[in-house]
């Protein structure tokens, strides 16, 4: 089973970027399609981007035209690219499958204060 590991968070000031991964162990990876979820606190997990198998993307209109979804099925990895960030964006960032079927990982924190 295709396990992921995030990483990529920090802290950052509005206005400023980063560029979250999500590293995929395991079979098959390229036979899912993906997205990028994120928590904030007290809030409901909720899914910012996805994209398929082949490349097709979707975003939350919160995220649309600030966050570009990429991945390379060669290195088994998903990116998630922000700019522009937001402090509403500040939360925990999750990868998983639209149908959330993969194991949780730990997440990656984003913090966007000045």
């Amino acid at each position: 089973q295709v396990q992921v590991v995030e990483s990529g968070g920090g802290l950052v000031q509005p206005g400023g970027s980063l560029r979250l991964s999500c590293a995929a162990s395991g079979d098959f990876f390229f036979f899912y399609d993906m997205g990028w979820y994120r928590q904030a606190a007290g809030k409901q997990r909720e899914l910012v981007a996805d994209i398929t198998t082949g490349g097709r993307t979707n975003y939350a209109a919160s995220v649309s035209g600030r966050f570009t979804i990429y991945r390379d099925n060669v290195k088994n990895t998903m990116y998630l690219q922000m700019n522009s960030l937001k402090p509403e964006d500040t939360a925990v960032y999750y990868c998983n499958t639209p149908r959330e079927n993969l194991p949780w990982g730990q997440g990656t924190q984003v913090t966007v204060s000045s």
